[in-house]
């Protein structure tokens, strides 16, 4: 590997890296800075982990070393697509561009948008910023791009995973078109390279390692379930960690509520973990990645929004709790671990389910992972409940369950009319059992004369007839009626009066 001091940097720059501890550079480095430093377009391809950043970084510090910033028009645009990998990129160049007088503002959302216009108003170099908010801000008057002399996309093919390809070609019709590009991915899917081919002037390719592979220095372990019950996976997940020699690990999932239900889960069983995930807030976000850098965190459960950015060397492991939907999401998740020449594991929890993103996975690596089975854990007898079988096992709503078992013992037991009726209707208590307002109040509206429901109308024959007819009483009470089923005897659900609305 060829060192930092023959690739071509200013004194001040190559002090600022060697501060870091650096003394030789990676592949992507050597063959990506010269180039950079000599203003002509970059298109480079090198998995994650391999020191883009650093790539980019350091030709764009010795560029910017000469000249001045004016306000809201900025004369570097760095685009990354995640918060944290664009917080990421702003604490490198702060290392590399320490010695110098350079400023930079860092635009992502979830903070202050006041703060990052009053930074825009003094006038900065370097805008470290995600697609959306600087085009909101941008919407809103509060920077030109016109004065764009370099201009840096970071991790292109997750910008498409993203759908930020929209937005990267609107930023770039907004920037002067003889602007110098460094472009950089991963993968180069055919959207991406349409995109290169429409606004990268002459690009040199550099290609520092494969498309998609996976370091050498990562041992890959497979973990296969006979069930794809949630429980078996969680009780897998926890038979790993208690396995290895677990530093620090990572483990990734594929929906962000599945992040929070397993670091539950971790929590529970007494593991020191965390979610990590983009329906978080910000500060918190940034608090739980700052835990897991300085080690007060041990376990951190993430969604695919972490697979790409996090910059923390001394990752021993990482986890598939989850099969990654995308191939190429995989080689982003492990290369989390094995980084900078270490060693690293990852491993992937593989259920029935998975079948079909397995094999993209294992076609895209061109590599075997290690069977790793789970003695002593008994997964199958932990199988998917049919549909029937789990909800009667659940139980159903508690109205649901009354009604079906009395209906279920009635069948089997008639019970007498009487029953039959007491069980269908409501069960209302005898006027003897109100409480004394109640009564009260119930002596009162029977005593009052209810007037006539708005909507009807009666004629004077009807009313005539009704008259002669012994609805009631002297004493307010109803009379026994011809023809009553319950003889002269009536339920004391028939004798409570009627209040009508109105």
């Amino acid at each position: 590997m060829t060192e930092f001091s023959k690739l071509g940097l200013s004194p001040t720059t190559l002090q600022a890296v060697a501060d870091t501890g650096y003394t030789t550079a990676t592949p992507i480095q050597e063959q990506a800075i010269p180039v950079a430093l000599a203003g002509r377009d970059v298109l480079g391809i090198a998995q994650t982990g391999t020191g883009k950043t650093a790539a980019f970084t350091l030709p764009m510090v010795d560029r910017l070393a000469s000249g001045r910033a004016r306000a809201r028009m900025p004369r570097a645009l760095v685009l990354a697509p995640t918060r944290e990998l664009a917080d990421q990129v702003a604490e490198s160049f702060a290392k590399y561009a320490k010695g110098t007088k350079l400023n930079w503002v860092l635009l992502i959302g979830g903070v202050s948008m006041g703060d990052q216009v009053a930074a825009l108003n003094k006038g900065v170099d370097v805008l470290i910023a995600t697609p959306g908010r600087l085009l909101d801000l941008f919407d809103r008057g509060k920077m030109l791009l016109t004065g764009v002399e370099l201009m840096v996309v970071d991790e292109a093919d997750r910008m498409l995973d993203m759908g930020f390809i929209p937005d990267i070609e609107r930023i770039f019709k907004l920037t002067p078109p003889r602007r110098q590009t460094l472009f950089f991915s991963a993968t180069m899917p055919p959207e991406i390279t349409r995109l290169t081919q429409q606004f990268l002037k002459d690009p040199t390719r550099i290609e520092a390692s494969r498309p998609a592979t996976t370091a050498d220095t990562i041992t890959q372990h497979i973990t296969r379930l006979p069930t794809s019950d949630p429980k078996a996976k969680r009780t897998a997940l926890r038979a790993l960690v208690e396995r290895g020699d677990v530093q620090n690990g990572i483990v990734f999932c594929n929906r962000k509520s599945e992040v929070d239900i397993v670091a539950k889960s971790l929590q529970v069983h007494g593991f020191d973990a965390a979610p990590i995930h983009g329906d978080l807030d910000q500060s918190l976000r940034m608090k739980t990645l700052a835990d897991f850098r300085s080690g007060a965190l041990k376990l951190l459960v993430a969604s695919d929004v972490a697979a790409r950015g996090l910059d923390i060397p001394a990752v021993s492991h990482v986890f598939n709790y989850d099969v990654p939907h995308h191939a190429d999401d995989y080689v982003h998740r492990i290369g989390r671990t094995g980084r900078a020449g270490r060693l690293g594991e990852a491993f992937m929890i593989v259920t029935p389910s998975d079948d079909k993103s397995l094999d993209k996975v294992l076609k895209l690596i061109k590599k075997e992972p290690v069977e790793l089975p789970l003695d002593g854990i008994d997964f199958a007898s932990i199988q998917d409940r049919p549909r029937d079988d789990s909800r009667s096992a659940r139980g159903r709503g508690r109205g649901e369950r009354s009604e079906r078992g009395s209906r279920s013992r009635r069948s089997v037991e008639p019970a007498p009319v009487e029953a039959e009726v007491l069980v269908e209707q409501a069960p209302m208590p005898a006027p003897e059992a109100e409480a004394p307002a109640q009564r009260s109040r119930s002596r009162k509206r029977a005593q009052s004369p209810t007037p006539p429901a708005p909507e009807q109308k009666t004629s004077p024959k009807t009313a005539e007839k009704a008259a002669k007819k012994p609805n009631a009483g002297d004493d307010g009470q109803p009379s026994t009626l011809a023809g009553n089923p319950f003889g002269d005897e009536v339920p004391a659900f028939l004798r409570r009066p009627v209040v009508l609305a109105g």
